[in-house]
């Protein structure tokens, strides 16, 4: 059996984020890049920023005007109480200078265009039973392959509130506190594909609610620093419609430190949107592994113990492993 290719499996499970198989990792638990959200928390006692600088363009065709957007994306993340459970604020502040050509007038907007403060709980963990992260020592292809069980998705519910400040000119009318709820889900179809879907009704308790919908998948290239996502973004009400398409890669500079870049635009012309965003992620990390008294441990975790456990496998038992393993 080539020693190598077990090395670089085991190298996956331990370095790559975005493929968690519990709460906490050794190494920074990132939602960028992109919009599309984990289902898994930072982990307890873990302090994360994700901060991304923006430039877009649009343009509108049914007021032909023109617009250049700067600004930046933030999240702060805390791993709250214990391990399922996160806090975080979020939100994007720009300024959008818009030209419209027929009449010589330009104009200047500034505020938020999100912000907001939610609770992120995990509510189904399909890799909480610890035997089935273990990897088939046996087979390198039941490691790689994708597997029917592998669709079951962790999941958790998210409940947030959206505030404004001031006469904010991007949402006018809105009171300056609604409310988001949301379910995301993560399924890690191979130790290198990541499949994360979120589904949340926001801006509820305002004239204009909205259904956004994302669907993000992720790839970890051989050398498991380097990552690329490809993701979808609906999102549907009254105020805005659109279907946004954003494709990027990240690279993962230190356990906790991650820099990326990402691309995308949306589907319509009333505006037409096409941007780019820069982006990093830090954590400061003050996690402790608790210790569990063994009077409290659940036992039979790894299956009863038998009378005859210790004793040497039968030869017709380790012939039949043998058989089995495939390179």
């Amino acid at each position: 059996m080539d020693c190598s290719i077990i090395k670089k499996t085991f190298f996956l499970f331990i370095l790559l984020p975005t493929l968690l198989s519990a709460q906490y990792t050794d190494v920074i638990n990132s939602n960028r890049p992109g919009r599309a959200v984990s289902a898994y928390a930072v982990g307890k006692n873990v302090v994360q920023a994700e901060v991304g600088l923006l430039y877009e363009q649009q343009d509108n065709a049914d007021l032909n005007s023109d617009s250049n957007i700067f600004g930046t994306d933030y999240a702060f993340r805390y791993g709250l109480l214990f391990e399922q459970l996160e806090i975080n604020v979020e939100g994007s502040f720009i300024k959008q200078t818009i030209t419209y050509p027929d009449f010589g007038i330009e104009g200047k907007l500034t505020n938020f265009s999100r912000n907001r403060v939610g609770l992120k709980y995990l509510i189904f963990d399909p890799y909480k039973d610890p035997e089935r992260n273990k990897p088939n020592l046996y087979s390198w292809r039941a490691n790689n392959v994708f597997q029917w069980k592998n669709l079951i998705p962790a999941v958790s519910l998210y409940a947030g509130a959206n505030f404004l400040f001031g006469d904010n000119p991007f949402y006018p009318g809105d009171p300056n506190l609604s409310y988001r709820g949301a379910i995301a889900t993560q399924s890690r179809l191979s130790p290198r594909f990541v499949l994360i879907s979120n589904v949340a009704y926001d801006r509820i308790g305002t004239d204009f609610p909205e259904w956004r919908y994302a669907l993000s998948l992720s790839h970890t290239f051989r050398d498991p620093r380097w990552s690329v996502f490809f993701e979808g973004q609906g999102i549907s009400g009254n105020r805005y419609s659109d279907i946004i398409l954003r494709t990027g890669v990240a690279r993962l500079i230190n356990p906790n430190f991650q820099a990326d870049i990402h691309m995308g635009s949306g589907f319509k012309s009333s505006p037409s949107r096409v941007f780019v965003v820069l982006g990093f992620s830090y954590r400061l990390d003050f996690h402790k592994d608790e210790l569990k008294p063994i009077d409290e441990q659940r036992s039979g975790l790894n299956g009863k113990i038998g009378r005859n456990s210790n004793k040497k496998k039968s030869k017709k038992k380790r012939k039949k492993n043998r058989n089995n393993i495939d390179f």
